[in-house]
């Protein structure tokens, strides 16, 4: 099947080459042969039993001349922790919150169905959003198993939008919606050849999306192009944006924008000073040269590099960052529980790690769950312990890393490495991570974006913008004349090994 982009989805749809009904029978078709029979790559939980009734009737809707917007009549798969009012569970992964059947869409699943959007179906993740153990494999949960690497089969798709990246990446849908913490949309995006970005937090909501930490927590945007995700982040904004559910969307410092393709121009690094994070150099020595290669092309775009720039980060917030989400997500796990269907078997914390127990030889077939234990022994959000590491987080990443190195350096954007190319699955010893850059951004809760750079013996890597508070415009814009420049990216192969 060929690879659309949303643009030229709706050119067809415009001339009656192509009808939202067909768009989805292919992209069921192409879930079938991929994720079912052939490769198996194991994406997709769960298909929406009614995507092609709604379908149709967006497609009576355009015929009587009403588009409601650029993702009319367009499928949308979104990460199985993300509430959806219809016949689909969202458990995020897990045994323990089969048969949960939301009785309200997601804010941001709001927006995108009143923009036209079908939700299509639900993707595999690492269970628990990867918040459940110390030694847990990306891509597996004991509801779906483990999603698979297309270009290599037996290397990790990251995650924890593991099965929303590889659906992209597999032309099961034009663009996927995955939900990050720490590195849950970019690292499954730069694994997989995608593009994905991790928004400011504030810039959407989270009403309604199964939580680890609301001082972390956000959705994200996941497509094959720059393009397309910046038509799907606007949309998921919505008209709008502010959710009284959410306070971080009342932040009156929110640049909210309804079109997030005004700064896709070939010209947008042109004279932009952009500071190369050195720190993150280094852990991969077939990375470093695709890494230069990018550096050269920048400048040759206009970009001003101011080499280094290097990020302050010291190992103290990644400590202080574990911490914190201990904490929070105790609290705010239990808070999404403690609402679900009575009939349901878990409402707390200590329900759940209670289930998972009884049904270890199920749930727990690999690895454990030491963390979901951790954060059940911390106690409420008032305590010192948590208030000193939160404002460590504060300090260090943000005031002292990001504010400090974009103030220093007079920068508009920071780049590196997104991260190491993908390691092989492995459910005895865990993810073998080596190395990545996800997290500056992820905990002062700053943007970034990531773009397909190259490859490593087929393996996909890429290269992260990240910039100041509410720059996602910026950042789509810098990140699209790249991508333009370079147009590297391939869809996979599907091989065995490497």
């Amino acid at each position: 099947m060929k690879e659309y982009s949303i643009t030229e989805l709706q050119k067809l749809f415009k001339t009656n080459e192509l009808s939202s009904e067909k768009l989805v029978d292919l992209y069921l078709k192409q879930i079938e042969k991929i994720d079912k029979k052939g490769p198996k790559v194991n994406a997709i939980l769960e298909i929406n039993p009614n995507a092609i009734k709604i379908a149709q009737q967006l497609d009576l809707e355009r015929q009587t001349g009403k588009i409601r917007s650029e993702l009319h009549g367009i499928p949308v798969i979104l990460k199985d922790n993300i509430d959806s009012q219809d016949k689909m569970m969202t458990t995020a992964g897990s045994l323990a919150l089969l048969n949960n059947f939301p009785s309200k869409d997601a804010f941001i699943v709001k927006n995108l169905r009143d923009a036209g959007a079908i939700i299509l179906a639900k993707a595999n993740l690492s269970e628990w959003a990867n918040f459940r153990s110390t030694h847990s494999a990306s891509g597996w949960s004991s509801r779906g198993g483990q999603t698979k690497n297309p270009y290599v089969l037996d290397r990790s798709p990251c995650g924890s939008s593991s099965g929303s990246a590889v659906a992209v990446a597999t032309n099961m849908c034009t663009v996927a919606i995955g939900t990050e913490t720490d590195g849950s949309v970019i690292c499954p995006s730069h694994i997989n050849s995608i593009v994905g970005l991790k928004p400011t937090i504030g810039l959407l909501s989270r009403t309604g999306i199964i939580p680890i930490a609301h001082s972390q927590d956000t959705a994200g945007p996941m497509g094959r192009t720059v393009e397309d995700v910046a038509i799907l982040l606007g949309t998921m904004v919505g008209p709008s944006p502010q959710d009284p559910l959410d306070p971080s969307t009342m932040d009156p410092t929110n640049k909210f924008q309804t079109d997030y393709t005004q700064n896709l121009n070939l010209n947008a690094l042109q004279g932009k000073r952009v500071g190369v994070a050195r720190n993150f150099f280094g852990v991969n020595h077939h990375v470093d040269p695709l890494m230069e290669e990018m550096i050269k092309t920048i400048q040759k775009l206009g970009g001003i590099i101011v080499d280094p720039a290097n990020i302050d980060f010291p190992d103290e917030v990644g400590d202080a960052e574990f911490l914190a989400l201990l904490y929070e997500f105790k609290t705010d796990l239990n808070k999404y529980l403690v609402n679900l269907d009575a009939k349901l078997p878990v409402h707390s914390l200590e329900e759940l790690i209670d289930f998972n127990s009884s049904h270890s030889t199920e749930t727990m077939p690999f690895f454990r769950q030491e963390i979901l234990k951790l954060a059940h022994e911390k106690e409420s959000l008032e305590t010192e312990e948590y208030l000193k590491a939160i404002q460590t987080c504060k300090t260090l990443a943000q005031e002292k890393g990001l504010d400090t190195t974009l103030k220093e350096f007079n920068l508009d954007v920071i780049i590196a490495p997104t991260g190491s190319p993908a390691w092989p699955i492995d459910h005895i010893n865990g993810d073998h991570h080596t190395g990545s850059s996800t997290s500056p951004a992820a905990i002062s809760g700053y943007p970034s974006i990531t773009i397909p750079m190259g490859y490593v013996f087929e393996l996909p890597v890429g290269i992260s913008f990240i910039g100041p508070k509410f720059s996602e415009k910026e950042l789509l814009g810098f990140a699209y004349a790249l991508e333009q420049a370079i147009k590297v990216r391939h869809p996979p192969k599907f091989l065995p090994s490497i």
